[in-house]
């Protein structure tokens, strides 16, 4: 996360919104003293007291799989819209170039899921992003042979993160003038950053 404090995003319903649109994470852990990397998607479990988790899949044959027997520390990364800014933009003299950007992390320990929950994983996760393409008919597993899932179910293994730090960088020149930031915006024109330093993100 940026160390500045003016960019810094704590609100839990705030995060939880932005991880749900930005589903698509990239999953950073340690294991064994060496650095994983894998891209995943997400569905998070908002469980009250119970806790927070986001619940994802990766191929059986992803490196970090055989560690889920044991268990890891990860961080979960949503990455929304990022844009270069130039110092021409702030209409004031003494400005470096910098980067706009919206961001989320989730860090907590990994653990596997059973085969049930791996299983309603998938439904709960083709429901989510297959919402977004409405008007189209949502696609469901009972269009596919229950043999064929279960090959396919076979390729993959499911883990949760068990989430105990949610925060988010929105580094969106909280730090500049009103003027500043309207240049920006201005020369963003319809760039979704420009969207998100209007409020509208």
């Amino acid at each position: 996360m940026h160390p500045a404090r003016a960019f810094h995003v704590e609100d839990r319903a705030r995060l939880l919104a932005f991880f749900a649109g930005q589903s698509f994470v990239t999953l950073c852990a340690s294991v064994g003293g060496r650095p994983f990397v894998a891209q995943t998607p997400v569905v998070v479990r908002d469980l009250g007291a119970d806790g927070l988790f986001l619940d994802f899949h990766l191929s059986r044959a992803n490196a970090l799989a055989p560690a889920l027997v044991t268990g890891f520390p990860a961080i979960a990364l949503a990455a929304g819209p990022q844009a270069y800014v130039s110092p021409d933009w702030y209409g004031t003299d003494d400005q470096v170039p910098s980067w706009n950007y919206v961001s989320a992390e989730a860090e907590g320990f990994v653990t596997p899921l059973s085969e049930v929950e791996l299983a309603q994983l998938i439904d709960d996760l083709s429901i989510q992003e297959e919402t977004r393409l409405l008007p189209k008919p949502v696609w469901t597993r009972d269009k596919m042979t229950p043999a064929k899932f279960e090959a396919l179910l076979r390729g993959i293994v499911g883990a949760r993160l068990h989430v105990e730090r949610l925060e988010g960088t929105f580094k969106l020149g909280q730090n500049k003038r009103e003027a500043e930031r309207a240049g920006v915006i201005e020369a963003l024109g319809d760039h979704p950053v420009a969207a998100w330093m209007r409020g509208e993100g």
